[in-house]
């Protein structure tokens, strides 16, 4: 009788720890935290929402963007003469987000609005107006149901290293130890490995364009373009520079006036022919938006006409040897530059080019997944591209808005000459420059980084983390429990025999 209750109670203790194992490990109802970020451009503005197991804040890619909504109309910069207009054009994005976020978590979301190059140059024009703009943006974004947390014009040099942290984040190249969930073995044999390299960045706008990488060499002849990052317990020094006016659309504004100026000697009227646009396009634009913002207001003078009228001519080779004209080159304090005299450390590692880089360069066909296309395929194509009659393009992308459609081909151009001629890419490393759209699910961009800087989401010093994972602990609880059962029954039944064995054995 004693054996069997023994053995009953061994197998109820058995059964008790299987089912505080299994009740221990069943799925938790999901905690979901969001975040939002406003993207306001000098072109437009998108904003994006982002979600992530609460429980798992500190675990590399577990942010993940649910929802971006591009907002109507121009960027906030274009409100500059009707600053009250700027916050109200946000609303329906705005109302998007409530839809998506449920509205018990909304006064807990936080809302970010970061402005970039547009604002950054209408500081400069218009301190005053770029006020009122923010104050507007403000006053729209309080009234929504999220938990505001400001709106604001980052710098430059913000803007890539927040689009650095994003692509370097999402592609896990930080936490090189280990997702929740994972095994000791597991963990180990990860934690043995060499550390990876990060992913340079290189971000395209509309009005500025930022390049960061980690430099392989710890130079320091320009300070004022490192950055120092301390992420899950790893040191980063971060070479970023940010060029304002050298986004595609103010690019394209400086290489019309560069051309302006360089034509009056010969302008009998008021027209110019544009290699960088197809035969047969045509376009007016007037002389004081051409002139209006910094970017080309020192190249204004008097002209004896108040229109330009454009006409293209579909020149690959003389666009570029235009726009190479905005790289100046001649002048170098450094040991290394890019162009204008900024410092420009040898490049390093791969590159994630994204924004407007992405975009035009996947219009044109020539963002493959599988394998990087070559620089003279890539040359080959834009060149091809701009030599097709404007009625030709305009009939095959009939569903493209015509200013933008009529851009590519100086865009396409601008791309190579800026990554060949500004930043030095050659046919090897051009292998290394890889166009992103997205990453998983998250849209390529400095927003994400932004948000995880804020909200303190990547840590300086490496989360601690116990040596077993909770479901490994119980298993071998379990495990060890069962084991201790069965000493205890094998030494009760050495030292105690029941009488039916003793019998058996005499």
């Amino acid at each position: 009788k004693i054996l069997l209750i023994l053995g009953f109670l061994s197998t109820l203790a058995v059964i008790a720890l299987i089912a505080v194992a299994v009740t221990q490990n069943k799925p938790l109802p999901k905690n979901i935290k969001y975040g939002i970020v406003l993207d306001a451009g000098s072109s437009h503005t998108n904003l994006y929402v982002y979600e992530w197991p609460a429980e798992k804040e500190n675990d590399t890619g577990v942010v993940q963007q649910v929802e971006v909504c591009k907002v109507e109309g121009p960027g906030i910069s274009g409100y500059a003469h009707a600053t009250e207009k700027a916050g109200p054009s946000l609303a329906q994005c705005l109302r998007q987000a409530e839809e998506v976020i449920p509205s018990k978590q909304h006064q807990e979301t936080p809302v970010y609005l970061g402005a970039t190059a547009g604002m950054r140059l209408l500081s400069l024009e218009n301190t005053s107006a770029a006020d009122k703009v923010l104050s507007s943006v403000e006053k729209t974004l309080r009234s929504a149901p999220f938990s505001f947390q400001g709106a604001r014009i980052i710098s430059g040099q913000e803007e890539g290293a927040y689009g650095w942290i994003t692509i370097n984040y999402l592609l896990g190249n930080f936490k090189q130890v280990l997702y929740q969930g994972q095994s000791g073995w597991t963990k180990l044999l990860h934690s043995l490995k060499s550390i990876s390299e990060t992913s340079g960045a290189l971000d395209l706008g509309g009005a500025s364009t930022q390049i960061t990488f980690v430099p392989n060499e710890d130079s320091r002849e320009s300070p004022e373009n490192l950055l120092y990052f301390r992420l899950y317990g790893k040191d980063y020094l971060v070479y970023t520079h940010s060029f304002l006016c050298y986004g595609k659309d103010q690019a394209l504004q400086q290489k019309l006036a560069e051309d302006l100026q360089a034509s009056t000697s010969t302008l009998d009227n008021s027209s110019l022919i544009d290699a960088c646009f197809h035969q047969g396009y045509q376009r007016t634009i007037d002389i004081s938006d051409l002139f209006k913002n910094p970017c080309t207001s020192a190249k204004k003078k008097q002209f004896p006409f108040r229109q330009l009228y454009i006409q293209g001519e579909g020149d690959y080779q003389k666009c570029r040897r235009n726009i190479q004209k905005l790289f100046d080159k001649t002048q170098c304090p450094y040991s290394s530059c890019s162009f204008n005299g900024i410092y420009l450390p040898p490049l390093q590692g791969d590159f994630g080019a994204f924004s407007a880089f992405y975009f035009v360069m996947n219009f044109l066909n020539l963002t493959s997944e599988q394998s990087p296309i070559a620089l003279d395929k890539v040359t080959s194509a834009i060149e091809s591209f701009c030599a097709r009659p404007w009625h030709e393009v305009k009939s095959a992308y009939h569903q493209i808005k015509e200013k933008y459609l009529s851009e590519y081909c100086f865009s396409g151009a601008y791309i190579l000459s800026l990554l060949e001629n500004g930043y030095e890419f050659t046919e090897e490393n051009w292998q290394r420059i890889h166009f992103l759209g997205k990453i998983g699910s998250s849209d390529a961009g400095w927003t994400l980084g932004y948000m995880l800087n804020l909200t303190n989401m990547i840590p300086a010093e490496e989360p601690a983390v116990p040596p077993l994972s909770h479901g490994s602990y119980v298993g071998l609880m379990v495990l060890c429990s069962l084991v201790l059962v069965a000493v205890i029954l094998f030494a009760w039944l050495l030292f105690h025999k029941p009488k039916c064995l003793q019998k058996g054995i005499v």
